[in-house]
């Protein structure tokens, strides 16, 4: 088990490094770290504080909390304490120090006499740099108690000059060299308006200032802490620690700190970031290994046994890493690197979808394909990306969960290692899947169905740009009560329906509003989405119920015929949708279900449904399930009767009305 140690210290206790744990060592601010970027606006948050608190309570013993930081020992280095919480307020207290200590070396100069500066200079001495243990002078400013070894900071020389000299680099614009100028005219200005309670404050910062470091023995526990205790920035991510382990693989320590700027510059702003991509990595060493097993932890699944982080140390890995990052901001940001028009058309349908799995085969095939020529790679990319697209949008709407898709995925990584693309043939498109449709027009991939549907519903369409939102053609919102004869409770089955909806610029959809269509056509007709240039095309200014009904099924029979060109159909069962009942959230959905081999008829309830066994009236779970039947009637009585009374029951085949009926009755 890690050891974990808490104490309380004031801050010249803590800095000084003088108790039997710390004696004879130095913190260190890992390679890992951000750099420093204390803004002088919080410089001056932490001085006004300070100084506020300290004028309140001068004439009593109240001390000032600054919170608590989190250290580890060094495995590797026995003198180091590394600071993995609290870099940014040790770092400025440091310089606040610094700035302290340069104002009374020009008070001492002065004055020579003035044992109080002399005292009070000897105080934060230790708190900075290395005693001398005999003379308990300081023998050499470049020793301090402090050092940055942050990978990516360009500026902790300024760090260390200020530290030495107590003056910044000349012109030097670094958050060190802001902030301390800051700390210095603050001193200044408060040593000229309290001649001596400035010595005073000085002696407060050191003794009443209280902090809680907790020492840890390891890092693993010390990151665990952190992201417990942590509330004010961001927590470290799981890239931070691989780039330090990098850090330490890389013969030019500078190439590598602006190799990594550049990949953090080239991802910036594309819509992921580097524990994505390094995530991304993970399936091609996978796929390579033909790994097909569950998922660890990202950290776990890079440091290996013993913590070694061996696949760092394979020489093409950060250049891969690299490579990597450029395809996925060509893929995010559209810029036609790596993409024919028709496959960065089935990109935005899947940017679309609810989950990140799909990308890791991308990832693969990108890894596999990436010397290939430009014009070749494009070539091949397409029919991949068709295919893992229909793939992806098919099963979700067969079973919308991610473990429906995970496995799947594990193995279209390996097929696409060894043998270029994913291999589908063990899975079909479920009979009933259009009628399974239906019940994912409000659903987390509708976006994705929309998008492709409009892509399919004219080959001329080019890639829509710019921001898209989902438009209800028949307006959520209604006007009235009633209208043009149809009842606002009729027309609810039919507002989110596939039929009633579809992809439409976001400018236009504001200005269209909630109004009806023929208000909106004049909007529709600005559009460069072909198919609703279509509709302001329609010499109707009614979007009615037939309308809603003609569209659904077309968007339907044309989703499916596409995914019928790219996956194996199953046709040995036909599945029909007998009625969908909508009970507050509570969803029932029953299917005839005819065996085509042996001619047998049977039934299938799916319910989404409360979880009764886990119930909370605050947090109300619901649960799927799905249970078959060999009679109609059963499958009936496993819903309460009042539910077909209170509810929305919405019957596709009108034959199966007098069986409701009578159970209701019974």
């Amino acid at each position: 088990m890690a050891e974990l140690n808490v104490s309380r210290k004031n801050i010249q206790g803590l800095l000084s490094l003088n108790d039997p744990t710390t004696k004879g060592k130095i913190f260190v601010i890992p390679e890992y770290q951000r750099p420093y970027r204390w803004e002088v606006d919080t410089c001056d948050v932490l001085w006004n504080d300070l100084k506020n608190f300290f004028e309140e309570h001068k004439d009593d013993d109240r001390e000032y909390f600054l919170g608590s930081i989190v250290t580890c020992d060094d495995t590797d280095e026995q003198n180091r304490i590394n600071i993995i919480d609290g870099q940014q307020r040790i770092t400025s207290f440091l310089l606040l120090l610094r700035a302290f200590y340069y104002k009374l070396e020009d008070q001492l100069v002065d004055n020579p006499s003035d044992e109080e500066v002399e005292g009070l200079m000897k105080s934060i001495e230790p708190c900075i740099w290395k005693i001398n243990p005999m003379t308990k002078k300081v023998s050499n400013k470049k020793e301090t108690h402090i050092k940055t070894l942050v990978a990516t900071d360009d500026d902790k020389i300024d760090f260390d000059l200020i530290l030495e000299k107590g003056q910044p680099r000349d012109k030097s614009a670094s958050y060190y060299s802001r902030n301390y100028s800051y700390f210095l005219s603050c001193c200044d200005e408060y040593a000229k308006t309290h001649l001596n309670g400035w010595k005073e404050f000085c002696l407060f910062i050191l003794e009443r200032c209280i902090i809680l470091p907790i020492e840890c023995s390891d890092l693993d526990s010390a990151l665990t802490i952190f992201g417990t205790l942590n509330n004010r920035g961001l927590p470290l991510a799981d890239s931070d620690i691989f780039k330090a382990e990098l850090y330490k693989t890389q013969p030019s320590k500078q190439t590598f700190a602006d190799k990594w700027k550049e990949l953090e510059a080239t991802i910036s702003g594309a819509g992921f970031n580097l524990n994505d991509l390094f995530r991304y990595y993970t399936f091609i060493d996978r796929a390579k290994r033909g790994d097909t097993s569950k998922e660890i932890g990202l950290r776990s699944y890079y440091s290996g046994k013993g913590n070694k982080y061996p696949i760092f140390k394979t020489q093409s890995f950060f250049d891969d890493l690299c490579d990597l990052g450029t395809f996925w901001t060509s893929i995010y940001t559209n810029d036609g690197g790596f993409c024919e028009e028709e496959a960065a058309k089935y990109i935005q349908c899947l940017l679309a979808y609810p989950n990140e799995y799909w990308k890791y085969p991308i990832s693969v095939f990108y890894h596999r394909n990436k010397t290939l020529s430009s014009e070749d790679f494009k070539k091949a990319f397409t029919p991949y990306l068709k295919k893992l697209m229909s793939f992806m949008l098919v099963r979700f709407i067969e079973s919308p969960m991610v473990n429906a898709v995970k496995q799947y995925v594990f193995n279209f990584c390996v097929d696409t290692w060894r043998n270029g693309e994913i291999d589908c043939a063990g899975y079909q498109i479920p009979n009933d899947f259009k009628t399974r449709i239906n019940a994912f027009s409000s659903s987390r991939i509708t976006k994705s169905l929309l998008l492709l549907n409009a892509y399919l519903f004219d080959d001329k369409q080019t890639l829509i740009i710019g921001k898209s939102e989902i438009e209800h053609i028949f307006p959520q919102s209604w006007q009235d009560t009633n209208y043009n004869g149809w009842e606002k409770s009729d027309a609810e089955t039919h507002l989110n329906m596939l039929g009633n909806k579809i992809i439409f610029e976001k400018r236009l959809n504001i200005q269209a509003g909630n109004n009806y269509f023929g208000k909106k056509k004049d909007r529709y007709k600005e559009s460069k989405i072909l198919e609703v240039q279509s509709l302001s095309k329609l010499s109707q200014n009614d979007w009615l119920k037939d309308d809603i009904e003609r569209r659904n099924i077309r968007i339907i029979e044309r989703l499916y015929d596409f995914f019928m060109s790219s996956l194996p159909v199953d046709s040995n069962e036909d599945i029909t949708l007998l009625f969908e009942l909508k009970v507050g959230e509570e969803i029932f959905q029953l299917y005839q279900i005819v065996d085509n081999d042996t001619g047998g008829v049977f039934y299938r309830l799916n319910k989404h449904i409360y979880d009764m066994n886990n119930a909370d009236i605050f947090n109300k779970k619901m649960i799927d399930e799905s249970d078959v039947y060999s009679d109609l009637f059963m499958a009936l009585q496993s819903i309460d009767k009042k539910a077909f009374i209170s509810g929305n029951l919405n019957l596709t085949d009108d034959k199966f009305q007098n069986d409701i009926l009578n159970y209701i009755r019974s």
